[in-house]
């Protein structure tokens, strides 16, 4: 038997030694095969950087191949999102299919392209591949000859008619699966073009884009994959500065500091990295001069003469033309502000920017042309709503200070940095000012043709403004002075009848002479205290937005008002008697008291309801005294917060019954008792629950309740038993986030995260707010090392 054995293992060895033998051979085999590719994709690599020069003939600018040069010299490590593409690019379908990257001028488009043309797998992969560069202008003709300057024809391309290039390139590439990279795609139009020449003949051939706009990604294929390619972090932006400025060498330690700011205020944008890398490498390795160059880094990197600014102002000349106003006109707002969605909209309604169409509001116009704006990569996305909606945003400081200046020559506003600005007469119909506007008499001549004046003076000490102030401005539409505490409020303002927006800071209150204004749509103020306004507040026909940071009390309505939005009204006579008069209400927040009619379902158009209770005290579990509180509310709710109502689990069901309701709040004893039972009943549309200050001890729910639930969030619930396991179910939830203030609900999303691990499911996120202590830690390792790894 043992020697059997030792027979059997005798010839499996003598058979793995053959295998590896077969397996060394073959390996050197391969390493041919990628050496050989390797040459090849140089070679690639130079066609991309010189053939779509020669060949484009008018379609190319010198601008645009000054750009190039500098991409070319981009040193940004891109391997993930190579990868990425080259896997969608080779992967196993057929059908011709559009693979898409889109992104900011400058972010590395065209580098990243580059690296997966030239991937040697991909060249090994494709039978032909094809590099055309279209840019903003081109001729069908001279995309053609660029085309076909890749492919081994014999043809004369230079004096071959039109037709006959077609005609050529078509049965050149059918049968065969190629790859044709179109760089710097600007239009649906060029796209037309371009998609008629490439044959579909179930080969798996590849087309690859590369566009700033993510409309036209969508119109070559309107479900197909596309790759948004990021702006660099604050770690990269500083190791490509490095690279570029030292070449490998270390960067003294007395430039460490000021080399990171700098390429921190590149904002992520690897051409800009590189640039200003180009102006510091021929600087001298001197505190002094590199911190000069920190004050002003946008300044610096828009000077250097590289095609840089040809570059980015391409873009704003392809903008439609109600998009430019609106473009140029957030360059205008200081280095890094937030635009806050809805405020940058209203200014755009008051400023006449956004037009009417169809049975579609003005707002809902406006948040679109946002949309455009960031789908050209010309405005960046800072913060996003829980529906996924943009909520504030910002532009690119390169961007801001190109357009700034151009705002500045075409005379569509003038922006005062300093007091030296204010000296010459104003010839701009838009101000925005960063000094004390009013400190001083800057402006001698009469301003008339002023429409706007925003205010951007950081100034919060008291301060008169005179009524002689607005004399010289009585054509304006916009008034923002809400930098400004005012500690006498300027009767001549009531002269200003055009005005649309008014935003202000009063001591005060609300001025009375304010509802003399019959054109305002948008009024946004701040005060000490409560805001009493007054009963004519109803004179204000077209007032659409009404925002205070304090509580707003109103003794009576004189006759119905178009108000869209209202924030922190207090409904002292109750809602059921007071909605009846904001009939078109889309955004409330409101506060009424215990024993009042609490009826919001008239209001058809509701959308946003953050519903507090006043004049309830806690009960013990033992003790339950619900309040005969009548709640009703619309179907057309999209997000509900409830705070103080003490209701009954029971009534949970009229919330359960909202079609649309996306994002609910159930906040400090909105609901009353010791167990919620979810029913059978469906949240449709819920994709953000958050639950907070209860006292809640047991919770029964089913994965059919919530289909579509997303992020849960808890918060203060101390009484509750464990988090239900049966929530790890639902398919759609990605995110569980709690304080770590109840240890049973964390053993309970232990069991979650286990239970879900062992089904395979890496994809729910668990974030845990801690408090905890240094010994609770110690003692809880295991758990502790569990979460930070999820």
């Amino acid at each position: 038997m043992k020697a059997a054995e030792s027979s059997i293992k005798y010839k499996y060895s003598l058979d793995l030694k053959n295998v590896m033998k077969s397996l060394k051979s073959i390996r050197k085999e391969l390493d041919k095969i990628i050496d050989n590719l390797k040459m090849d994709s140089s070679t690639s690599v130079n066609l991309v950087k010189t053939q779509p020069v020669s060949a484009a003939g008018k379609s190319r600018t010198k601008s645009s191949v000054r750009t190039k040069k500098v991409t070319e010299e981009m040193v940004v490590e891109l391997k993930y999102d190579a990868g990425l593409i080259r896997d969608k690019l080779v992967e196993d379908q057929k059908q011709l299919d559009v693979v898409s990257i889109v992104g900011m001028g400058g972010i590395g488009k065209t580098t990243l392209a580059a690296k997966v043309f030239s991937d040697p797998f991909v060249v090994y992969h494709f039978h032909v591949r094809v590099w055309v560069t279209v840019s903003q202008t081109y001729e069908k003709h001279d995309l053609l000859i660029q085309i076909l300057s890749f492919m081994d024809v014999q043809l004369d391309v230079a004096s071959a008619s039109y037709s006959r290039l077609r005609e050529v390139l078509h049965k050149s590439l059918m049968g065969k699966r190629y790859l044709i990279d179109i760089d710097d795609i600007w239009s649906n139009e060029a796209w037309d073009v371009l998609k008629l020449y490439f044959p579909n003949g179930n080969t798996g051939s590849r087309i690859l884009i590369t566009s700033r706009l993510k409309d036209v990604a969508l119109y070559a294929k309107s479900h197909g994959f596309i790759h948004q390619l990021e702006y660099l972090t604050e770690e990269e932006s500083w190791e490509l500065l490095c690279k570029k400025v030292f070449h490998g060498a270390e960067c003294p330690e007395w430039l460490i500091e000021i080399g990171m700011l700098i390429a921190k205020k590149c904002h992520g944008l690897p051409l800009a990295v590189v640039v200003i890398a180009g102006i510091l490498a021929k600087e001298a390795l001197i505190q002094d001069s590199w911190e000069k160059i920190s004050q002003s880094v946008s300044s610096y990197i828009v000077s250097d003469r590289n095609g840089f600014v040809d570059m980015l102002a391409l873009r704003y000349d392809h903008l439609p033309p109600h998009l430019k106003d609106c473009f140029l006109y957030l360059c205008n707002f200081p280095e890094d502000h937030k635009f806050h969605v809805r405020r940058i909209v209203w200014l755009w309604m008051a400023e006449g920017f956004i037009q009417e169409l169809g049975n579609r509001s003005l707002e809902e116009i406006g948040e679109e042309y946002l949309g455009e704006l960031v789908d050209r990569n010309l405005v960046i996305v800072a913060y996003r709503k829980l529906s996924g909606a943009i909520k504030a945003c910002y532009v690119h400081d390169l961007l801001r200070e190109l357009y700034m200046e151009k705002a500045k020559q075409e005379g569509f506003c003038l922006k005062i940095n300093t007091q030296k600005n204010c000296l010459a007469s104003v010839r701009s119909c838009r101000i925005f000012t960063i000094v004390d506007f009013f400190g001083n008499n800057y402006f001698d001549q009469p301003s008339s043709m002023v429409r706007s004046l925003v205010c951007l003076h950081g100034g919060r000490s008291m301060i008169n403004i005179t009524d002689m102030h607005f004399y010289s401005y009585l054509l304006l539409m916009v008034l923002d002075l809400q930098n400004y505490k005012l500690h006498e409020f300027p009767k001549a303002i009531e002269l200003l009848v055009h005005l649309r927006y008014l935003a202000f800071w009063y001591t005060r209150g609300f001025p009375s002479s304010i509802c003399n204004l019959w054109n305002l749509q948008s009024v946004i103020t701040k005060s000490v205290s409560a805001l009493w306004l007054p009963n004519t507040i109803s004179n204000l026909v077209n007032l659409r937005h009404l925002v205070s940071d304090k509580d707003i009390y109103f003794d009576s309505i004189e006759k119905p008002m178009n108000l869209h939005t209202i924030s922190k009204v207090k409904l002292g006579n109750g809602a059921g008697s007071w909605v009846k008069n904001i009939p078109t209400i889309k955004t409330l927040k409101a506060m009424t008291r215990s024993r009042d009619d609490h009826d919001f379902a008239t209001l058809t158009s509701l959308e946003t309801l953050v519903w507090t209770t006043v004049g309830l005290k806690a009960h013990a579990f033992g003790k339950l005294e619900y309040p005969k509180i009548h709640m009703r509310l619309p179907a057309s709710l999209r997000k509900l917060s409830l705070t103080g109502c003490y209701l009954p689990w029971s009534e949970m069901s009229i919330v359960q019954s909202l079609p649309n309701l996306e994002v609910l709040k159930i906040l400090d004893n909105a609901f009353l008792g010791p167990r919620w039972e979810t029913g059978d009943s469906k949240f449709q549309q819920l994709k953000y629950l958050k639950l907070q200050g209860l006292y809640i001890q047991h919770w029964e729910v089913s994965t059919i309740n919530f289909p579509r639930l997303k992020h849960l969030v808890l918060d203060r619930c101390n009484h509750l038993e464990e988090i239900p396991l049966e929530l790890g179910d639902i398919p759609t939830l990605e995110l569980i986030d709690i304080d770590d203030h109840n240890s049973f609900v964390i053993e309970s999303l232990e069991r979650i995260c286990e239970e879900q691990q062992n089904l395979g499911n890496y994809y729910l996120k668990i974030n845990i707010r801690r408090h905890w202590t240094a010994d609770f830690i110690i003692g809880n390792r295991e758990r502790y090392d569990l979460f930070e790894k999820r």
